[in-house]
């Protein structure tokens, strides 16, 4: 067999390779593939665009192009217990400081999820971007916080359905939380109870002493 057939063999094997890829990225990447990857994220963003699907479709292929490829950092235990021991001191001081809470809570998650390689949180529609390729499940809860720590307070006292809605918010968001703080995203979703199952630090949600005292 000569040089130059052996070198056309390869070059079609080659192409054949690459082929077969670009299939099965562009079979992962169509409708049914954003759908399993981002769940309710996809709902969201159809929503969002009014019901355009193809829109919406789009905007989610240009996030799994733009972060798929992101490779989240493992957290060292020292750093999961000092950023758990901070949600704590937050959640315990709900009731008598809601919305400072609530703004330590969002300063919080973007901090952690810098920590892990996701944007810095001054960029924050990137960074949720980002966190919607690899955490679609909980990402809402980071925008329900960050829109309750940026809502204006206009001057008037805070009123129980505010602080609900706060509370709801936080509640919401600590699935993220727990997810950012694993180790690896290997073990995200084990440990719903609380973090500490391995570290020894929990974060426990009492509604007793969370939710707004009765007038």
């Amino acid at each position: 067999m000569s040089t130059g057939l052996i070198i056309a063999i390869v070059i079609v094997a080659a192409v054949v390779v690459v082929a077969a890829v670009l299939t099965l990225r562009s079979r992962s990447s169509g409708a049914g593939g954003l759908k399993r990857r981002f769940g309710p994220e996809y709902e969201r963003t159809v929503a969002q665009h009014g019901g355009d699907t193809k829109a919406a479709e789009r905007e989610l292929a240009e996030r799994v192009q733009r972060h798929g490829s992101l490779h989240e950092r493992p957290l060292e235990p020292a750093e999961r217990d000092r950023y758990a021991a901070r949600w704590t001191a937050a959640q315990e001081h709900f009731v008598d400081s809601p919305r400072e809470s609530v703004t330590e809570i969002d300063r919080l998650l973007a901090e952690v999820a810098a920590a892990r390689g996701f944007p810095a949180g001054a960029a924050y529609e990137e960074q949720v971007a980002a966190l919607s390729v690899h955490h679609a499940d909980h990402v809402d809860g980071y925008r329900r916080v960050h829109r309750a720590a940026g809502a204006p307070v206009g001057g008037a006292p805070q009123t129980q359905a505010g602080t609900e809605e706060m509370r709801k918010a936080m509640i919401e968001a600590r699935a993220l939380f727990e997810d950012l703080v694993t180790s690896s995203t290997g073990e995200h979703g084990r440990h719903r109870a609380g973090v500490g199952a391995d570290t020894g630090t929990s974060l426990p949600w009492s509604a007793d002493r969370s939710r707004p005292k009765e007038s």
